[in-house]
């Protein structure tokens, strides 16, 4: 990673930028160096943070904290690992009380969250109100070939595919993940239909929205815990300008009805420093390049 690998992509005349990143994952020492040396280019950035910051509470707030103080505005949605408990975590709280506990540290560090306001960009590219949203996953990316979460999840587990969410991610207090993430898409619909009419968005999520950004997954059944098809039709249906997500560990950016779907992830190391691999840096979502 070279000095200035850190600074934000597609730079237009040095006006203030809406830039994105995502899967920080700073338990790995190479992916803190990067966190640690993010700046932004003027004092008027604002910067997404689209989940999988690390896995213990204090290094999330850790993070956030060093980037609330850098940036004029940081907006945060929680990743899976986010909502990890951990048992080499001090902090054993599971499921909602965890999610509650993040949006508090949030808050004192006077980062956005999920849980209020949705922020208005007005620099370039804007007026677009920028929506930070939780709505994890329901096992409906099923593989082809299986016809419900009981046999998706059979399949994942014959092929060894499995992620660790099945195990750190408790859904407390709901019965299963997939009713959390039932009740997350009510909560969002409901906040994203009091908008004002006419109101453009950029729509941020850690999961993608639309099943198709998973297609390119080299094992298939791990899309079963990337997403619901419930939100397949919010980049239209919201007016959305772009769409910002992670956690599939591939960068770029696919086009769904015209709506650009920017894949902003670090990833691990072993991925990124691969010759094929982009480097770290953040992307710059607005003014659009």
């Amino acid at each position: 990673m070279h000095a200035d690998d850190s600074a934000p992509r597609d730079q237009d005349d040095g006006g203030p930028g809406l830039y994105a990143v995502s899967d920080l994952h700073i338990v790995y020492d190479q992916n803190k160096e990067f966190l640690e040396s993010i700046r932004p280019r003027t004092p008027e950035d604002w910067l997404i943070v689209a989940g999988d910051v690390s896995e213990t509470a204090d290094e999330i707030a850790w993070a956030l904290r060093l980037l609330a103080a850098r940036f004029a505005r940081v907006i945060w949605v929680p990743g899976n690992h986010e909502l990890w408990t951990p048992k080499g975590d001090p902090n054993q709280l599971r499921g909602e009380e965890r999610y509650r506990h993040l949006v508090a540290v949030c808050r004192e560090a006077g980062v956005v969250t999920p849980e209020d306001p949705f922020p208005v960009w007005e620099g370039a590219g804007g007026p677009v109100t920028v929506a930070p949203l939780f709505l994890l996953y329901d096992y409906s990316f099923r593989p082809e070939g299986t016809f419900s979460k009981k046999e998706a999840l059979e399949y994942a587990y014959e092929t060894g595919v499995v992620c660790t969410d099945e195990v750190l991610l408790h859904p407390d207090p709901f019965a299963t993940r997939d009713d959390w993430c039932r009740e997350r898409v009510r909560v969002s619909q409901e906040k994203l239909a009091r908008l004002p009419q006419g109101s453009r968005t950029i729509l941020v999520n850690h999961w993608p929205l639309v099943r198709d950004d998973t297609r390119i997954l080299r094992y298939p059944e791990f899309a079963q815990w990337c997403g619901t098809t419930l939100s397949a039709d919010w980049h239209v249906r919201y007016s959305a300008a772009a769409v910002v997500y992670g956690h599939l560990h591939i960068p770029r950016t696919t086009w769904h009805d015209g709506v650009p779907f920017h894949e902003v992830s670090v990833g691990y190391p072993r991925e990124w420093t691969r010759s094929w691999h982009p480097d770290p840096a953040l992307r710059r979502i607005l003014p659009a390049g």
